[in-house]
């Protein structure tokens, strides 16, 4: 049964990065997979009763991570139709690259730490498509921006979801995890960004054909101003949501999303229908990338049965027994995120090691914090950032691999020596 789940697994993986070639959605491929995956454990595995059981675990936890991912990705489509983004393009003056991907970076990294990874990724590649007309320049701070996303989230108990599992589950606290994983994280940035830097220079923006429509558009400068700060606040608002109500996030953003359309119906309510159409949350439902949304649900059950049919805590056990170096088996750990979603890699390395044996905020879970939290930068379908960026820009597997992959390896292991370093000068 694990051999056969084992290269399910493999072979979908190769069909989703051979998408184009193949010319197969990689939403179908995931979807497939993740259908074949659960029938041979439901045939060849438990009892029904408990496969059921684990696959509806599975379900809820899947559906918690979509419904956010819905509820962000429509808030960000709502900006976008009331041309909100020009409240933060109309203050970047500046048309050349290297200047704009520095900045984009750093607003990205700190933005990432107080949100999240993954609604930091969808509003920044949202911002620009406003700044930049060019396909391929799109792709670049698209990749930058992911990078960001996830460095910046490493270093934050809410900035990523394996953070906030860790905090949850008592093994790291938020004021010592900024404290011992800020730098590498930051480290982990600045590589790429002074690669990309260099290969930018002398290069400028060129604005998007579009640019020059917004005037056309009925939206009054306060229904822009109103949208834009409110859809922001209420993405800011989901973390104080969750830590004053202790309700998931995906309840906060549902929340907010609520409000949201209530307002929009008020202030377009004497609008002639025609008009106010594409300023409604319905037209917005209707613009969010479904296929992406629906390849993550693929992903994420595929990945629900390795874990439930211990698949991955057993890659874990034998990495202990094979390599025995924590250091080098946190770093194995990060670099397979690259390649598996690193929510379960996290979850087998809390089930393999007891907080008597390493207490909180011991080496082993912040370097796990920023190994797994930043190790999905490598690949682009290896963090919930790269795949919204995938669907947002039209990504290709193999461009990411050629362009990005091997700086975003290099910033990998700057932030890892970083932390190790900074770890044996303080202990």
């Amino acid at each position: 049964m694990t051999a056969a789940i084992v290269a399910v697994f493999t072979l979908a993986y190769a069909v989703v990065a051979l998408e184009h070639p193949f010319r197969i959605n990689k939403a179908a491929t995931a979807l497939v997979g993740a259908g074949l995956m659960w029938t041979i454990y439901a045939v060849m595995g438990a009892t029904a009763s408990e496969v059921a059981s684990e696959l509806n675990d599975s379900v809820a936890s899947t559906a918690q991570i979509i419904f956010f991912l819905i509820g962000a990705m429509t808030i960000v489509e709502v900006i976008d139709a009331h041309n909100g983004f020009e409240v933060v393009t109309s203050l970047i003056g500046t048309r050349n690259q290297v200047t704009l991907v520095w900045l984009v970076g750093f607003v990205t990294f700190f933005l990432s730490a107080m949100l999240d990874n993954l609604t930091t990724a969808i509003v920044m590649v949202s911002l620009m498509k406003k700044l930049s007309g060019r396909d391929e320049d799109r792709l670049v701070f698209a990749a930058i921006i992911v990078i960001a996303a996830n460095a910046g989230g490493a270093w934050s108990a809410i900035g990523d979801v394996t953070t906030t599992m860790l905090w949850i589950g008592g093994q790291i606290t938020p004021l010592a995890i900024m404290k011992a994983v800020f730098i590498p994280s930051l480290l982990n940035l600045l590589v790429p960004l002074a690669v990309v830097g260099f290969t930018l220079r002398g290069k400028q923006l060129v604005p998007p054909a579009s640019a020059g429509l917004a005037s056309i558009s009925p939206i009054l400068p306060f229904e822009r101003n109103l949208m834009f700060f409110m859809g922001l606040g209420i993405l800011v608002a989901v973390p104080l949501f969750k830590a004053v109500t202790h309700l998931p996030p995906f309840m906060g953003i549902l929340f907010g999303l609520g409000l949201l359309w209530m307002v929009g119906e008020i202030i377009h309510r004497a609008k002639a229908s025609e008009q106010k159409q594409r300023l409604t949350l319905v037209h917005a439902l209707t613009r969010i990338d479904m296929p992406s949304i629906v390849f993550f649900i693929g992903i994420l059950l595929a990945v629900a049965a390795l874990e439930h049919t211990h698949i991955l805590q057993a890659l874990a056990q034998w990495l202990d027994r094979s390599v025995g170096r924590l250091d080098l088996i946190v770093i194995v750990l990060g670099l397979a995120s690259a390649v598996i979603d690193n929510v379960p890699l996290v979850a087998a390395s809390m089930g393999m090691y007891s907080l008597s044996q390493f207490p909180p905020d011991s080496f082993l879970w912040e370097f796990v914090a920023y190994c797994a939290g930043t190790g999905g930068s490598i690949l682009i379908i290896g963090s919930a950032a790269g795949v919204a960026a995938m669907g947002l820009e039209n990504i290709h597997f193999f461009w990411y691999v050629r362009r990005i992959s091997g700086i975003a390896l290099l910033g990998y292991f700057a932030g890892a020596a970083a932390y190790i370093i900074q770890y044996n000068l303080i202990h």
